[in-house]
């Protein structure tokens, strides 16, 4: 049976995971790409050093996002939602995100390329090579979906 996922279903799986793919266009090529994040109820947010993908989103702010749950080829649930790249300069917002990264952070392993240099001052992480500042963004959802197939 396939069907379509509650408001409140989509949340719960926005909330639980920290990977998604997110796709983005600057008019001439598409790039999905996975990127660790946080669902905090109202945002995605996630970070990023400068690359492809951050010049893309610039260029062309209406990104889409994607989340999977697969148990099986019969049994999974996916949540799409589409909105708005922002990118977050202002300190306390940037620490609001930090702060959600930690606290999530603490229960996952975390490879260099995804540590905020702001990071690098707490003692349990390793500090990053160089001095690339990240760039934390949030997706403003203006649409979602979710479906799922249960057998």
């Amino acid at each position: 049976m396939i069907g379509k996922l509650t408001g409140e279903q989509i949340d719960d799986i926005l909330k639980r995971n920290v990977l998604g793919r997110i796709g983005c266009h600057d008019g001439k090529k598409t790039y999905v790409v996975p990127v660790n994040y946080i669902y905090d109820g109202h945002f995605i947010l996630a970070h990023s050093l400068e690359g492809m993908k951050i010049e893309m989103m610039r260029k062309q702010p209406q990104v889409c996002f994607e989340v999977d749950e697969m148990q099986s080829l019969t049994n999974w649930r996916s949540v799409i939602v589409w909105g708005e790249y922002q990118e977050l300069t202002e300190e306390r917002e940037r620490y609001y995100a930090m702060k959600l990264f930690v606290d999530k952070g603490l229960h996952l392993k975390i490879s260099d390329a995804v540590i905020p240099s702001e990071l690098n001052k707490l003692p349990i992480l390793p500090p990053l090579p160089g001095n690339n500042r990240p760039v934390i963004y949030r997706i403003v959802i203006t649409e979602r979906t979710g479906k799922f197939e249960r057998d």
